[in-house]
């Protein structure tokens, strides 16, 4: 089938699976569809991996066709420059999510786009590369100033856009759950800026507080130990 009309096969399929109720829960989250994120994952399960379908529902700039694209691309087939212009055409914060962490983390060009991004005067833009230092703090911190990380944060988190606000605050957190070392000085700037102290968390959900959360993840960290 041509790349055109499975395109438009799959946009007819995705605006059945649309429905009202699940688009209002999106849309308090900033997100504006309508497909509930299981069965966009049924859809990509079934479709398997297609750049050339993926490239083409990406183009279609609906963020449920967005979405399964990023599930059904080939995350290492991006170009750096590529990656670049589709995370500024990210409008909302699900696709911008999935980009990152599902697209970006895989490709070669991580590292380069991370520094670009983190330094970025588009504060959402900034947020990626905040991400991607807070994946780096976790699963590759050699080469990480993490002093100089907390020294950044330290000074800009308090002010900074919600998004990068939020990416900031996890890269935070991060470095006192996995840094023994730069624990006490990452709880202690939490507790000084307040950030998403108050923010409304689920029953059984760890708070984003990043003093809650370092305690939190440490204390499991620690009975698995013993266990």
């Amino acid at each position: 089938m041509p790349a055109g009309a499975m395109v438009d096969e799959v946009m007819a399929e995705l605006a059945e699976l649309a429905d009202p109720t699940t688009r209002e829960v999106n849309e308090k989250h900033g997100d504006d569809h309508g497909v509930h994120l299981g069965k966009l994952r049924v859809l990509a399960k079934r479709l398997k991996t297609q750049q050339e379908l993926a490239r083409r529902l990406w183009e279609t700039d609906d963020s449920a066709a967005r979405l399964l694209a990023l599930l059904l691309c080939r995350p290492k087939a991006f170009g750096r420059d590529e990656l670049d212009a589709m995370l500024r055409q990210t409008r909302t914060p699900k696709v911008h999510d999935w980009l990152v962490n599902y697209v970006v983390k895989k490709n070669p060009h991580a590292e380069e786009l991370r520094l670009a991004w983190s330094s970025d005067p588009d504060p959402v833009v900034a947020s990626a590369g905040w991400a991607l230092t807070a994946g780096r703090v976790v699963k590759k911190p050699e080469g990480l100033d993490l002093a100089g990380l907390l020294d950044v944060i330290e000074a800009e988190m308090k002010e900074a856009q919600e998004r990068l606000q939020w990416e900031m605050n996890n890269c935070l957190a991060r470095i006192g759950i996995e840094h023994a070392e730069h624990r006490p000085r990452a709880i202690d700037i939490g507790e000084r800026l307040q950030v998403l102290k108050d923010y409304p968390t689920s029953p059984g959900c760890t708070s984003p507080f990043a003093p809650t959360w370092i305690a939190e993840m440490v204390r499991r960290q620690h009975d698995n130990t013993v266990a």
